[in-house]
């Protein structure tokens, strides 16, 4: 079959746009908000205090600690494991509908952070910086741009009911493993309200007093990434990363990026606590649908 061509692509966010602060609507205190709800949990405790384990790695490297939500989070690797099963079912339907020339979107590149926490509580790698401001690697934004930009060229012809048909079977064989919303509202919920932490607002008025020593005024570290004068990452200014550089310093002198991490576990536990019989589903939800696609992979 022919018809015309369309463009699609794949709908990704980076990494290190893991705090989705405006996809839910938070307010009070995280362990008491809505819809979450006091429960008991149906795994054992050693089994749960070991889910929810947090992890620091390198004290020096944000990129390798893990929040204690992440165990009842999609891992990446599965996600995309899922992703590219689903994309062969999805293929072989599509084939067998007649679209020969069907062809699944490519996966965007990476850019950015790498894990939830890389670039969660902002910049901290030094000799990026002073190359590239606020900004991620230069090779990392183009060629992340070029493939969105481009996506996938259809040129099968295929009808968007066939499309959905076959989308449709995937989901039955391997379903796509989503971020379960209560597990992702204790993430954001508990990145908003860790900046309230007194430790945390004592870490962010010793930054701001670091900065404005070497001549910029900003209240808190996120500040400074934000600023619309650093908006474009091709046009990465000397005056944007010397601020960087100083941010950076400054970050690195009163352990920012340490002791907001530190109040975000302790809030995270208490609100999985609060919530350990659903989480422990949605845990189990992210290995059936793993299982499912190993399944599927196994007969194929």
């Amino acid at each position: 079959m022919s018809g015309s061509k369309r463009t699609i692509a794949k709908v990704a966010v980076p990494v290190v746009a893991a705090v989705t602060v405006g996809a839910v609507a938070y307010a009070g205190n995280l362990a008491s908000t809505s819809p979450m709800h006091d429960s008991t949990s149906s795994a054992s405790a050693a089994d749960s205090a070991h889910a929810s384990k947090a992890e620091a790695g390198d004290p020096g490297n944000p990129a390798t600690w893990r929040l204690p939500i992440e165990a009842y989070l999609p891992a990446k690797a599965d996600t995309r494991f899922i992703a590219a099963t689903r994309d062969s079912l999805i293929d072989e339907c599509m084939k067998a509908a007649g679209y020969d020339q069907w062809t699944p979107a490519p996966d965007l590149p990476e850019m950015g952070g790498k894990t939830l926490t890389d670039w969660r509580y902002g910049i901290h790698d030094a000799g990026l910086a002073a190359k590239r401001g606020y900004h991620p690697d230069a090779a990392e934004q183009r060629a992340y741009d070029e493939a969105q930009e481009a996506g996938a060229v259809d040129e099968s012809g295929a009808d968007d009911t066939t499309l959905k048909g076959c989308v449709a079977q995937a989901d039955g064989k391997a379903p796509s493993a989503q971020p379960d919303a209560l597990a992702q509202q204790i993430s954001d919920g508990s990145y908003l309200e860790s900046m309230n932490a007194p430790s945390v607002v004592d870490a962010f008025a010793k930054w701001s007093s670091c900065m404005k020593a070497r001549g910029y005024s900003y209240a808190k570290p996120m500040d400074a990434g934000d600023d619309s004068r650093f908006s474009d990452p091709y046009n990465v200014t000397d005056e944007e990363i010397a601020t960087a550089k100083a941010d950076v310093s400054c970050r690195s002198t009163y352990n920012v990026e340490k002791i907001w991490f530190d109040a975000e576990v302790a809030l995270q536990r208490t609100a999985i606590a609060k919530n350990q019989a659903a989480l422990d589903e949605a845990r189990k939800t992210i290995k059936s649908a793993v299982a499912k696609a190993k399944s599927v992979n196994a007969v194929q």
